[in-house]
């Protein structure tokens, strides 16, 4: 069996020789992974890896086949079922998996990794952190939404059904309304009474604001002291 390959990836490594946890962070569609280093600052984990990967090239439909960093192909843009590629979903997923092995391998449990993402790289930390086998540290969603949900049911992970997550939305977002990050929200949170699961808005648009960026801080501090 052919090992899946790793992504090439932004990392700030912890001052201390070894971490205490991980942040696999994914990024927006047409972004990379330097796009959230500069925030690493301000978040306040010092004793944290921080790991940003670059998505791979795929032409995106809804920018006229452009090539372009993505974790799957939109192909339309209005709301319709199966608007993304489910083909590029289980492709990035096994990607993302592989960058969780990876830190696993290097000593930090599952337990010690939170999964975060914005907008596309939102949408993909819910579906994997949601379906990975092992319990993570939380999952930040932030400008996201739920993609394949109507798979959710027969695909969750049972290790991962008290996991807590923090979404976060622009009350302003004309890329991906809040009433879809909401819906995911609620989505999860009907399917997972027993999670601490929290919502956030910010009158922002498909961005971060400052006070995103703090309830993040402050959520990681309760996650890992």
């Amino acid at each position: 069996m052919t090992a899946t390959k790793v992504l090439p990836c932004v990392e700030l490594e912890p001052r201390a020789q070894s971490p205490r946890g991980a942040v696999i962070w994914l990024h927006g569609l047409g972004a990379s992974g330097h796009d959230f280093e500069p925030i690493v600052p301000m978040l306040r984990q010092p004793e944290l890896r921080f790991v940003f990967p670059h998505a791979p090239a795929l032409p995106v439909t809804i920018n006229g086949g452009m090539v372009m960093p993505a974790w799957y192909d939109i192909r339309r843009l209005d709301l319709a079922p199966y608007r993304e590629s489910e083909t590029d979903i289980r492709r990035s997923a096994t990607l993302v998996e592989a960058l969780l092995r990876r830190e696993k391998d290097r000593g930090i449990p599952a337990e010690r990794i939170v999964l975060a993402g914005f907008s596309q790289g939102a949408a993909m930390a819910l579906h994997v952190g949601l379906r990975h086998a092992e319990a993570l540290c939380g999952l930040i969603i932030l400008s996201g939404y739920h993609v394949l949900p109507q798979r959710f049911e027969a695909e969750r992970s049972d290790a991962n059904r008290r996991t807590p997550i923090l979404f976060g939305h622009g009350i302003h977002d004309p890329v991906l309304p809040v009433v879809l990050g909401r819906e995911a929200h609620d989505f999860v949170t009907a399917q997972m009474p027993q999670a601490d699961i929290r919502w956030h808005q910010f009158p922002i648009a498909h961005s971060v604001s400052e006070a995103e960026i703090e309830i993040v801080a402050q959520w990681l501090a309760e996650r890992f002291g």
